[in-house]
């Protein structure tokens, strides 16, 4: 807890400032946005702004990560709750805390029995999939919003108002830092002012609302925000603790890899190290503290972690004094932001989600791994066909099952000698001598029960080939472990290999192998011998 604080100097406090200032002016249009994406009053989402990086900075281990309501999770949230509560309703509110608690416990727990290693099983693919189809499922959402209406029947002032927004966010997006660079402004001041461009919009289209009158044009607006800091929430529904269970492990899981992929990224640039299972506490506690003051599941927002670093975070702190800010925004006079149209938020979230698409991945997935651009698109079909749940579900089944495939068919090398040498190459792909009644295979993956017979099945392919052989010997450098089955699948080829008058022999074997092969009978029983390496096989057999 509070580690930094003690390695904490003055120099450090102005970045520290800057930053909590620039990212508060950011945190306002977007946690209003996503609570809207939530389902959920805009103040909700300047509510979970506010206790959980107080509490992110007490147990977190990144000096840059900016803790607070993010699209996706937002997204999952609402996906959760709807078959649940109507949006908006009292219950909803309810079970969006019960969630971040669940979630939080989910975090909480996997940090302290360490366990961060279970998110590993969402591969890069299926969290690129998974993005993408959520940015593709929020921005569908906010149109209506965007347009004041659904297709055709839109409002024009709103659509006006939507689409100019949109536009200048998105030339700001593209083309602001370049213009103020070229005014002569620092790179970093630069490219911070081109992330407060939402801020600049939302307040320039507030003041247009006031001045127009839009509002009582049919323009619609947040309407009156609630003042003051939130209360204690300690409201729970005991009818759905059950049915929020499932949805909480998965959001928790997706909390802690967005958060860990933009941490630790930010991370390498400033040489730091990240603690998982403390990033797992922390996220778990802010996620707590963010239900028990009415808000829902927040996480670390890699866009808003890349601003605070930008601004010159060089600690939590940076995100202590934004929760403050956001804090006294709540106890001063808020009237102004009832007057915020929802068509220029609505145009911030597309902007935001759009620019999280990235096809980069999948086209190098689909030139480098078929099976892993398969999971990428599948689980973006998913999330847009089935919903989010089911989508990633389907990506992390996909992986799964690449990964049981390949790993039940290793790669098997025919070895030979190269010329003059002690090395032993792939004959398919090296100029390498063979020796008449020698055959040498390299097995290149553990040996364990979903593999043994596919293993065992191409030794015979191999033995048919070369029919000659009157020595098998399989190196087993690449073999890290053994299990049961493959021992008795082992035992079993060496028995029929003796009634055919093949001996077999064993080269290279690890220690950590050898130790528990040394706890069965396969190597008293073993027809030929245990070599030390290929070549010392080789000079053997080779007569």
């Amino acid at each position: 807890m509070l580690s930094w604080l003690r390695h904490y100097r003055r120099a450090m406090l102005p970045g520290d400032i800057s930053a909590g200032i620039v990212v508060a002016m950011m945190m306002i249009p977007q946690g209003m946005a996503y609570a809207l994406v939530a389902g959920l009053p805009p103040v909700v989402g300047i509510y979970a702004s506010i206790l959980p990086p107080l509490l992110y900075a007490l147990f977190g281990t990144s000096s840059t990560q900016s803790v607070g309501p993010m699209a996706i999770i937002s997204l999952m949230t609402a996906s959760s709750l709807a078959p649940l509560a109507a949006p908006g309703s009292a219950l909803y509110g309810v079970l969006a805390a019960q969630l971040a608690v669940l979630s939080g416990v989910v975090l909480l727990a996997c940090g302290l029995l360490r366990i961060g290693f279970l998110a590993n099983f969402f591969s890069r693919p299926v969290m690129s999939g998974f993005t993408i189809g959520s940015a593709i499922l929020i921005s569908w959402g906010q149109l209506p919003v965007l347009l004041g209406g659904k297709l055709p029947d839109i409002h024009l002032p709103s659509a006006l108002f939507g689409l100019g927004a949109l536009a200048i966010l998105v030339w700001a997006r593209q083309f602001m830092a370049g213009t103020l660079r070229r005014l002569r402004l620092p790179p970093v001041a630069a490219d911070v002012g081109a992330k407060l461009a939402p801020m600049a919009v939302v307040l320039g289209s507030l003041a247009l609302v006031a001045a127009l009158g839009l509002d009582a044009q049919g323009v619609a607006t947040t309407g009156a925000v609630s003042g003051g800091l939130p209360g204690l929430n300690l409201a729970t529904s005991s009818a759905h603790w059950q049915a929020l269970l499932q949805p909480a492990l998965l959001i928790g899981f997706m909390i802690f890899l967005i958060s860990m992929s933009g941490a630790q990224t930010l991370a390498l640039k400033r040489g730091e190290k990240l603690a998982s299972n403390a990033e797992l506490v922390g996220l778990g506690a802010a996620n707590i503290g963010s239900a028990l003051s009415g808000g829902f599941p927040v996480t670390g927002s890699i866009s808003r972690s890349a601003v605070n670093f930008a601004a010159g975070a060089n600690s939590q702190l940076a995100s202590v004094i934004t929760a403050v800010l956001l804090g006294v925004a709540l106890v001063a006079p808020n009237g102004w932001l009832a007057l915020l149209p929802l068509p220029v938020l609505a145009a911030t979230i597309i902007v935001a989600v759009l620019g999280m698409l990235d096809l980069s991945l999948l086209r190098t997935a689909w030139h480098y791994d078929r099976a892993d651009a398969a999971a990428l698109v599948a689980t973006a079909a998913g999330v847009l066909g089935l919903g989010v749940e089911a989508g990633v579900v389907v990506g992390v089944a996909l992986s799964m099952g690449a990964l049981i495939w390949r790993a039940s068919r290793p790669h098997i090398a025919v070895l030979g000698r190269i010329a003059g040498t002690e090395h032993f190459r792939n004959i398919d792909r090296y100029s390498a001598a063979t020796a008449p009644g020698l055959l040498m295979l390299r097995v290149d993956a553990g040996l364990f029960f979903g593999n043994v017979e596919a293993v065992n099945e191409r030794i015979e392919d191999e033995l048919a080939a070369h029919p000659a052989t009157r020595h098998l010997v399989l190196v087993l450098s690449a073999v890290n472990a053994i299990d049961t089955s493959a021992l008795f699948g082992l035992r079993e080829l060496n028995a029929s290999l003796r009634q055919r008058g093949v001996l077999l022999h064993l080269a290279e074997v690890k220690g950590p192998v050898m130790d528990r092969l040394k706890q069965s009978d396969l190597l008293q029983n073993l027809s030929g011998r245990l070599y030390l390496s290929a070549a010392m096989a080789w000079d053997d057999l080779v007569q």
